[in-house]
This record gives structure tokens, C-alpha cells and sequence, in this order.
């Protein structure tokens, strides 16, 4: 079943005013002030205990002067609808748009040029930073996405970087993930200049899921988000360094990161659940602050927040189904539970031979550097419930027979348990009733199911 787009326009006010309208019910605001300092994450919180993940709107936040939306992220129905489909056909629709990624169109003009400072900096007074945690040192930007260009190629790169004020116009910001713009960073300390780029806090959510995709070194994420609208995404180019960015985001920090200087930064509660003190302590120097007139801030729920973990996994569970599936045909579901955090992977198949589920989860623990466990089943068992995924293991696992572990492998560097250098052991638990199974599962008719459902239709 497909569904209508919610805005042909690639703009977040558009997105945020269609998705009101069609999904009212899905949309929780608040006219009520709140604090900036921890209140909205334990909204957040509060909501998630009662199994609730609407999208949260306040219009009044103290210390803040504008409005704060968050929680954007935090259902995979609601991701669903931005790709116009339903929960089931994610990967598939994901995958289908991104193979269709198209080089971003510079336009002229666009809400993000409404306002232009490149005087008297205050990084403070210019941009709405919320404080998620008691444990954070400082207010953060947890939405913002960092836009570098390869100065050999003109490639771009986007990649999410948490951020607080260092001085009124740095940022420290860490790059912990030691991935595409820490190896520009690199080439630009070996040429011993600075790396310009741009830092986009809030934008349409396509793009924003665009900044999240796992493509090879010089694959421009920008195309991405181009394949995920159907057409290429409008950028305007900065005033001093003219980066690519997108012309309706809500805010835009352009500067350099200067490879040589070091900014005290941390902690922050990661997606680990944990108050994270590892950094790599960049500085980036903030020369323009591009904002639209009537800007919000686009906040990301931090910590192992469903919206933090759904913005990551979702292309990692596109990417990894697609190659998987290509590979091994028996592969029927693959899914990266919120209780793994982004360590842990449930993949369901219909194993054709023994040991295919060894050889699939084996696939996964090498193409995957974030993964721990993976745990296999049978394609009967549902793999975005954990209570099927565990009775799996109770009824089928032997573990002098089923588990497979690798060690010494390169591993997350924000996991608490990895080694001093981020190395890491694997370990996949094949939780198939395997060939020669003997055992039949216990079930209640179609007949029985639905007497029974009229039975309590009409108990009220």
C-alpha cells in the first residue's frame, strides 16, 4: 500500500504543516512553557514508558526563541509515510530511492539566506541549543549535520556530529566516528590548511535521513537526498567557502575545522545510553550564520532515544537487507532491535541448507563494523519483536552447538565495553530450529481467532 507525498516541497515547515493536517492524531503540541534544560527529553521519556512516540511540537521553550520540534524521528510508521509507504516496505522503498540519487541543483535564493552574519559572531545568541541530559556538560546540538567538500573532486559529505559552544565563535564537536570527514580532515592537515565546512542544524527530514546513509568514500549523501525526493535537492552556496547546502534549512554555521586545534568537549549522552567521554575534541570556527526568518529548531532526542537510533538504523537496515538478500535468497526479514541499541541485528530466513544461517550472520558481523550479536531465526518468528526473538532462543539454541564468535575486530568507539583501541569480539547465535528439527509449534485455529475476536468485540 502506497501513500500520497506529504509536501512536494523540500522545506521542513512544509513537511511539519502537511504532516499536521494528515496525521493530527500522531502530533502531540504543547502551548505550556518548558525549561530547555532537560525538560523536553524527559517529555520524551515519559511518553516512551507509556509506549507512546508521537511527533512533539512546543511553542514556548524558556531560554529559547523559538519554536522546538523533536521526535520527528521517533516512529517507524512515521519515517514510512515520509517515504509514502507502509512500516513493512521501508528497506525496500528506502533502497528503491537511493538507488535513483541525482546531483543537488544550486539555486539562487532560498529561505536560509534570510538572514546572513559574518560580523560580531555569537554562536550563543544566534542558535537554540537545548540541554537533553544532566550528565551533558553544556547545551548541544544533536541535529547537525556537517557539509564538507573533497577540495580534488568536489564530492560532498554529510555526517552527524554532535556540537556545544567552546567560545563565542567555535563550536567543539567530535569526530569520533573516525569516518569520511575525519579522512578530509586528514588530507587537510597533510596539506596543512584548514577544511571548510558547513554545519546544517534543521532541515527537511528526507534530507536529514539522506545524512544518515552508508555509502562508500565520495559518494556525495546530497545525491542521496536527491534519489529520496525524486528530484535533486536545491542548495544554495555559502557566502565564503560556497558550500553546497540545502537553500530551505532552518540554520547554517559555515567555517573551518582547523585539524591543529583542540576543543574540550563531552560528555553527552550516546545512543549507547551511556554519558559518553570520548571525543576526538575538534574545533570548528564559526565565520557566517545563515538562518530563514522564521527558523525553528529541528532538535534530535539524544541518548538511545528511538528517534536517535531509527535515524541511523534505518538506512544501515536498507542497505544490509538489499545486500543480504542478494546474496542469500533465503533471507526473508532483517532487523536492528532499539534494545541492541545499534549493536545487535535479528535476521529471519528459510535456511536451505545447514549452516546457511552461520554463513548469513557471519555476512553481517563483517560488513557491519557496529554489530555484536546477530541472532538468526526461522521466517516465522517476527524479528521487530523481542519476545519472539528470545522465545527463539529458549526453544532452539544450544549453545555448545550454536554460537559462532569472532575477536579482535575493529568495533564502535562510543561502545563502553570495547577495548582501549575500539577493538571488539562478535558473536552470532544461530537461533533456527536447524534441518531435522523435531517439534510442532502450538496453534489455535483461523476458526477459534476469529469467534474469538467477535466474543470480545462484544464485550465493551
Amino acid at each position: 500500500m502506497t501513500h500520497p507525498p506529504l509536501s512536494d516541497r523540500q522545506d521542513f515547515h512544509a513537511f511539519l504543516d502537511a504532516y499536521r493536517s494528515g496525521f493530527p492524531g500522531d502530533v502531540l503540541a504543547f502551548a505550556e512553557a518548558v525549561s530547555a534544560d532537560q525538560e523536553i527529553t524527559g517529555i520524551v521519556w515519559e511518553l516512551a514508558a507509556q509506549g507512546r512516540d508521537p511527533l512533539l511540537v512546543f511553542d514556548r521553550v524558556d531560554g529559547v526563541a523559538v519554536k522546538v520540534v523533536t521526535s520527528v524521528f521517533s516512529s517507524r510508521q512515521r519515517i514510512a509515510r515520509m517515504l509514502g509507504v507502509d512500516s513493512a516496505r521501508i528497506h525496500e522503498e528506502y533502497q528503491a530511492r537511493a538507488r535513483r540519487a541525482c546531483p543537488p541543483r544550486v539555486v539562487a535564493s532560498g529561505p536560509i539566506l534570510d538572514s546572513v552574519e559574518q560580523h560580531s559572531i555569537d554562536i550563543a545568541a544566534a542558535v537554540p541549543m537545548l540541554k537533553h541530559f544532566e550528565t551533558d556538560r553544556a547545551p548541544y546540538v544533536t541535529s547537525g549535520i556537517i557539509v564538507a567538500e573533497d577540495p580534488r573532486t568536489g564530492a560532498g559529505n554529510l555526517s552527524y556530529h554532535r556540537c556545544m559552544v567552546h567560545s563565542p565563535a567555535e563550536l567543539a564537536t567530535s569526530l569520533h566516528s573516525r569516518g569520511h570527514l575525519w579522512r578530509l580532515l586528514q588530507a587537510a592537515a597533510d596539506s596543512r590548511r584548514e577544511l571548510p565546512v558547513a554545519l546544517v542544524i534543521g532541515a527537511h527530514p528526507l534530507f536529514m535521513l539522506a545524512a544518515s546513509a552508508r555509502v562508500p568514500m565520495g559518494v556525495d549523501e546530497r545525491d542521496i537526498a536527491g534519489g529520496l525526493f525524486g528530484r535533486p535537492l536545491d542548495v544554495v552556496r555559502t557566502p565564503k567557502y560556497g558550500i553546497g547546502v540545502p537553500a530551505a534549512a532552518e540554520y547554517v554555521l559555515e567555517g573551518v575545522i582547523d585539524p591543529r586545534a583542540h576543543a574540550e568537549e563531552g560528555p553527552f549522552g550516546e545512543f549507547t545510553g551511556y554519558s559518553s567521554n570520548r571525543t576526538t575534541n575538534n574545533c570548528l570556527r564559526v565565520e557566517t550564520i545563515l538562518r530563514r526568518r522564521d527558523a525553528m529548531l529541528v532538535d534530535v532526542a539524544g541518548g538511545n532515544s528511538a528517534e536517535h537510533l531509527n535515524l541511523g538504523r534505518i538506512p544501515r537496515e536498507s542497505e544490509m537487507a538489499e545486500t543480504l538478500r542478494e546474496r542469500f535468497p533465503g533471507v526473508t526479514a532483517l532487523h536492528y532491535p532499539a534494545s541492541g541499541t545499534h549493536f545487535h541485528a535479528y535476521v529471519a530466513l528459510r535456511q536451505m541448507r545447514q549452516g546457511e544461517a552461520r554463513q548469513v550472520m557471519l555476512a553481517l558481523l563483517g560488513w557491519d563494523p557496529y554489530l555484536k550479536t546477530v541472532v538468526a531465526v526461522d521466517a516465522d518468528v517476527d524479528v521487530t519483536r523481542d519476545d519472539q526473538v528470545l522465545w527463539a532462543l529458549a526453544t532452539h539454541f544450544q549453545p555448545h552447538l550454536d554460537v559462532v564468535i569472532v575477536d579482535g575486530l575493529p568495533g564502535s568507539a562510543l561502545d563502553p565495553s570495547a577495548s582501549g583501541i575500539g577493538t571488539t569480539s562478535r558473536m552470532g547465535l544461530d537461533a533456527t530450529r536447524g534441518i531435522g528439527f523435531e517439534g510442532v509449534r502450538a496453534r489455535i485455529s483461523e476458526r477459534a481467532r476469529t469467534r474469538a475476536a467477535e466474543i470480545l468485540g462484544r464485550t465493551r
